[in-house]
């Protein structure tokens, strides 16, 4: 996970088939990521918010 992606630590995952997920966007406020995962559940699918907080060391590692 890159330092920008860690600015974003809120993600919408969608969940696939076979207990896959794919990260669909990342957001700084949880209030953000929500408002986006009812945009994206009206087309159908299910997704799910979570707070994807990368560990220090590989914030650093990516600088």
């Amino acid at each position: 996970m890159s330092y920008r992606e860690g600015l974003r630590p809120w993600a919408v995952f969608q969940r696939l088939p076979e207990g896959q997920s794919n990260c669909v966007a990342r957001f700084r406020t949880q209030s953000d990521a929500d408002a986006f995962a009812s945009i994206f559940r009206r087309g159908g699918g299910v997704f799910e918010v979570v707070f994807d907080l990368p560990q220090a060391q590989e914030l650093t590692k990516n600088r």
